[in-house]
């Protein structure tokens, strides 16, 4: 049985990997596979926890999660392909204009 504390460890390494691709990058598919990767180590600390609790809630939250980064992966790529139609640019430095 693996320990409560190698799944929190992947979740923060996953988590600082994350956060350090958001904060690097210029790329703007980096920067959402980056997020990706913050969500998911969110999502192994709740299944580890729901495992470790007897508990189903953390579970039925990561089923949420999961639902959200969809939603959020098909509106950021819908976004980003718009931008590159438009002003083919794919860095967020040169992303700063609201309007076209």
């Amino acid at each position: 049985m693996v320990p409560l504390e190698w799944y929190l460890l992947l979740a923060f390494a996953l988590f600082a990997i994350g956060v350090t691709g958001v904060l690097v990058r210029r790329n703007v598919i980096m920067v959402l596979l980056s997020i990706e990767l913050i969500l998911n180590s969110a999502n192994i600390t709740f299944v580890a926890y729901s495992y470790y609790l007897q508990s189903i809630t953390g579970q039925i939250v990561v089923f949420f999660v999961l639902t959200m980064a969809a939603a959020e992966v098909a509106l950021g790529l819908a976004l980003v392909i718009a931008l590159y139609r438009v002003r083919a640019v794919m860095n967020v430095d040169e992303i700063n204009l609201m309007r076209w």
